[in-house]
């Protein structure tokens, strides 16, 4: 029998990995092989984490794409990646590096290159940019701030449950290496979108995502114009940044496990 697929969940700022459970139980049973591994420092709890947010603070792009490399190294095959906010644009890079057999990027932070940087994704990310030592901080959100970054879209108390279940302090380093990236030449945000071999990559938008806002995807799909390897697009245009784990997150792994089938994996 041929060995399921590993398929690797990659978190973004301020979830734990194990917000992931209801896809990883979908994709099991759908025949792959998946796991959600977590960055760097990450707890094995929403509550370890929150207790000790000093073992998440300082961890920047760079930390976090070697430790899944080191991951993924250890398979016997290249997985697939699925990520979620910094966690799409640390699958970018991955696939990018050739490390894996396709990615979905869902709601990706933004990647060297991209110019947008839309008003309500400011305020989203206010919470660390306020204090320049947050950059080796571990910053948590409240809920009020939780509501406008991710949960937006969804009631309040809907918002409101998800911040108590799956929230934890996040490492402010991604967010301002992520800002300055366009000023760096050497920015570890920077992904090869020219790479002609790499698999098959899928983006993935939220209409009505406050913290990546729409445009800001769209752009990032125009930085791979020089590249014949596959980059499709879809949009979410009733949709924040909580789709991969609010009430609806269903839709959105069907259609990630539709276009993996298209792929033919």
């Amino acid at each position: 029998m041929t060995k399921p697929i590993p398929v690797i969940f990659i978190h973004g700022l301020w979830l734990h990995a194990t917000s992931w459970t209801p896809w990883i139980e979908m994709f099991g049973d759908a025949g792959y092989a998946p796991s959600a591994p977590g960055w760097p420092g990450d707890p094995d709890t929403v509550a370890e984490a929150r207790e000790n947010p000093e073992s998440i603070a300082d961890h920047g792009i760079d930390d976090v794409v070697e430790h899944f490399a080191g991951i993924i190294r250890t398979l016997d095959a290249p997985p697939i990646l699925v990520g979620h906010s910094f966690g799409g644009m640390i699958a970018q890079k991955l696939l990018g590096q050739d490390l894996a057999r396709a990615a979905v990027a869902i709601d990706a932070a933004q990647i060297k290159g991209v110019l947008p940087l839309p008003l309500s994704a400011l305020r989203a990310t206010l919470p660390v940019f306020k204090n320049p030592a947050n950059k080796h901080r571990a910053v948590s959100l409240t809920a009020e701030q939780f509501r406008f970054a991710f949960g937006n879209a969804i009631s309040e108390a809907e918002s409101d449950t998800l911040y108590e279940r799956w929230t934890i302090p996040a490492p402010g380093k991604p967010l301002f290496e992520a800002a300055a990236a366009n000023f760096n030449p050497h920015s570890p945000a920077k992904v090869d979108t020219d790479n002609q071999s790499r698999g098959p990559l899928l983006l993935m938008t939220g209409g009505k995502d406050h913290t990546v806002p729409e445009t800001v995807v769209r752009a990032t799909l125009k930085q791979y114009r020089h590249s014949d390897a596959v980059t499709d697009i879809t949009a979410f245009p009733d949709r924040g940044h909580s789709l991969t784990i609010d009430a609806g997150w269903r839709d959105v792994a069907d259609t990630t496990l539709t276009w993996l089938r298209q792929q033919s994996l």
